[in-house]
């Protein structure tokens, strides 16, 4: 049995961090954002990308360690955490699936960071879920699918307004619903993998 700290950096696995990337691209769901995004820059200007990007990384990759931390303090385990992540990722992917409203129902009043960042980003379902993978993945491989997943936030930021007019409103639904397909189906893994655990 490999000993986890000494070899913490060298959990390295490609499978891995491609699914979570896209698990964490499902639930940030920047691009069925885009319309959100377009109406703050439209009603306070510029939008701070870089800034947004970087604060959205910087709490989410505190979250995946402290959060943990919090969970012993309060006496939960990872487990039934995840197992309670998976009962949130089942309804964001019932979300994006079926085209309702279930969460994240607040929309931002500026285009400040606070917004953007936060909640927008690395908003409650985002956090949930990064502490259910951590029940199920390598630490090194979640902050490597983190950092990819804010590159492609940084970019469609930026460009936010080319995507919506080249994918148009019918080609983001097609995209959400795919991936709404996916998150679904990690919800399942997610479940299963953990709900033995509590009866252990």
């Amino acid at each position: 049995m490999p000993l986890q700290n000494p070899t913490y950096m060298m959990n390295f696995d490609l499978r891995e961090i491609v699914t979570v990337a896209m698990v964490l691209f499902a639930v940030i769901d920047i691009v069925g954002s885009i319309p959100i995004i377009i109406d703050l820059r439209n009603k306070h200007g510029i939008i701070e990308s870089e800034k947004a990007s970087i604060v959205a990384a910087i709490i989410m990759i505190v979250f995946l360690f402290v959060g943990e931390e919090i969970l012993h303090l309060i006496g939960i385990d990872v487990n039934s955490f995840a197992v309670a992540g998976a009962f949130v990722l089942f309804f964001l992917a019932l979300e994006m699936i079926l085209g309702i409203r279930l969460y994240r129902d607040d929309e931002p009043s500026s285009a400040s960071i606070v917004p953007i960042a936060f909640p927008l980003i690395a908003g409650a379902g985002t956090m949930t879920t990064l502490l259910s993978l951590r029940a199920e993945y390598h630490a090194t491989n979640i902050i490597i699918a983190i950092v990819l997943n804010i590159i492609v936030v940084y970019a469609v930021l930026k460009s936010s307004d080319k995507i919506e007019k080249r994918l148009g409103k019918n080609g983001l639904g097609v995209i959400r619903k795919a991936f709404g397909v996916v998150l679904l189906a990690i919800a399942v893994k997610l479940f299963a993998a953990n709900v033995k655990g509590l009866f252990v």
